[in-house]
């Protein structure tokens, strides 16, 4: 949780920036006022800067079921993401979002539990408040279907991450820079589910691990 609200804070600070980089010298109330509303049929793309933060569940047993009582923990990972948004009406749309991340595992005693990326596309269904403002906010709901590939086993064996399908909740706001561009502020909450199969020196382990990363976003968005 601490982790969480401090990447909460960063993102304020960095979206109060981008708000102060993002405001033109003086111009007149007209000019002010050119920019484009949200509406039924456009098509919104995104670049933002990402903060992943996993707040990961899960002990490690053994074959025969014995708790060994060592959590796992997932690092945090910041990426770029891509996502596309289709405008069905003026307050509904549908958001694709795309970005790959590599976190680093380990055991509460220490253990080296190596890598793992992951890949998680998100599909959301989002309700766009006040779509002719220049301040839009949204809420949204969804679906992700999670990849895990590349792991590293570190002191390991052998180590294992099953794919899986989980849900996603959001919300953010734009602002309407000028014409079609928009600053972005995104917050989404995933849960996230795998099983880890492992093997250390010969024993078998295995942990059903809940992920539930939040996800902190700044962006750019372009609609047409």
């Amino acid at each position: 949780m601490v982790r969480s609200w401090r990447v909460a804070c960063a993102v304020s600070a960095l979206t109060a920036a981008l708000f102060a980089a993002g405001t033109p010298a003086p111009v007149s109330a007209q000019e002010a006022a050119a920019f484009k509303p949200k509406a039924a049929g456009d098509i919104n793309i995104r670049l933002r800067g990402i903060g992943v933060i996993p707040t990961e569940r899960g002990d490690i047993k053994t074959a025969g079921g014995v708790d060994t009582t060592l959590n796992t923990r997932l690092g945090n990972a910041y990426v770029p993401e891509v996502d596309v948004s289709y405008f069905i009406t003026d307050n509904i749309a549908l958001e694709l979002i795309a970005a790959t991340t590599k976190h680093d595992v380990d055991a509460s005693n220490g253990l080296d539990l190596g890598s793992v990326w992951l890949l998680p596309p998100t599909l959301t269904a989002q309700y766009h408040f006040a779509p002719k403002e220049r301040f839009s906010p949204y809420v949204g709901a969804g679906v992700n279907y999670t990849i895990f590939y590349n792991e590293s086993k570190g002191a390991l064996r052998s180590i294992s991450y099953e794919d899986g399908f989980g849900f996603a909740l959001q919300a953010g706001i734009d602002y309407a820079i000028s014409g079609p561009w928009s600053l972005n502020v995104d917050v989404k909450k995933l849960w996230l589910s795998t099983d880890v199969k492992a093997n250390l020196g010969g024993t078998a382990l295995k942990a059903d691990v809940d992920i539930n990363p939040w996800i902190f976003g700044v962006g750019l968005g372009y609609r047409f």
